[in-house]
């Protein structure tokens, strides 16, 4: 059990869990929107990409308020990070050249963006001053996320604008951005301890219930008007799965800050909808 317990702990804080969840997403934008057979280049490119990334950003994570068995394994094994970062590295890079140079600058805002989330976290005093000025930053994660995600495999693609393309590119938003509101919740007390301004941190429960009811109406009426513009009943059905889970989570999530309950199970709620689309294909 002890075996199993650590490779499972290994999984998801190595984030090679978040990649993969990134990697199905992704995979979800072609089948749905975009109509066609998943490639493999841009799902592993994003793998890649994440990997680094989260690698990048937990290796600057300090301590935290919770002291979370998340935080005990990075003291032990914060080189991992260093590990995949590098890892990651090569293998973004391996695929950014052989595939997508074409497209380097819509790659560039989000290398950029994805630097900034992080940047507060490095000791620098320059990059320390952000903390001041991230009011938005649970909104800035969900359209990174978004953007990577979504987005860009459209314009990858070459796929044609639609109302549907815009509208699934706003269900994506705001259901990532559901799931961040309760994170951000979790981690008010780490963000007042480290001087992060960020909306979550300055709202009372009644109001960030509210924000999280609103993006979560927002999320069904996207999804309700992509059923109106194309996609079967059954695939927006699946497509409601997560934000109903997630709602259905609300009262736990907002008193249990347990590891699994947030990095597997409300993680894995964004890449739930990815893995029934992909099953139904089979």
């Amino acid at each position: 059990m002890k075996v199993l317990k650590a490779c499972w702990q290994f999984f998801i804080y190595s984030n090679l869990f978040i990649a993969g969840i990134a990697s199905l997403m992704t995979s979800q934008v072609y089948l749905l929107v975009v109509q066609t057979n998943v490639p493999f280049a841009y799902p592993a490119f994003v793998f890649f990409s994440t990997l680094a990334s989260y690698s990048f950003h937990w290796y600057f994570t300090g301590h935290s308020v919770l002291n979370t068995p998340r935080e005990q394994w990075l003291k032990k094994f914060r080189y991992i990070h260093v590990l995949f970062f590098f890892t990651g590295l090569a293998g973004m890079s391996g695929f950014f050249f052989r595939f997508f140079t074409a497209y380097w600058s819509w790659i560039a805002g989000a290398a950029v963006a994805t630097f900034l989330y992080t940047a507060p976290k490095i000791p620098n005093p320059f990059l320390r001053r952000l903390r001041k000025v991230a009011l938005g930053k649970t909104i800035f994660l969900a359209a990174v996320w978004t953007y990577v995600t979504t987005v860009l495999p459209l314009v990858i693609s070459a796929t044609p604008w639609t109302y549907a393309c815009t509208l699934y590119c706003i269900s994506r938003y705001f259901l990532i951005y559901s799931i961040c509101i309760l994170f951000d919740y979790r981690d008010r007390s780490d963000d007042k301890a480290a001087g992060v301004r960020s909306l979550i941190t300055y709202l009372e429960l009644p109001a960030i219930r509210r924000l999280f009811i609103f993006s979560l109406l927002v999320f069904t009426g996207a999804v309700a008007g992509l059923i109106l513009n194309g996609i079967t009943s059954a695939d927006g059905l699946i497509l409601l799965l997560p934000g109903v889970l997630v709602a259905a989570l609300w009262n736990r999530a907002t008193t249990d800050f347990s590891d699994m309950l947030y990095y597997f199970l409300l993680d894995g709620l964004m890449a739930i909808s990815a893995l029934l689309t992909l099953f139904t294909r089979i």
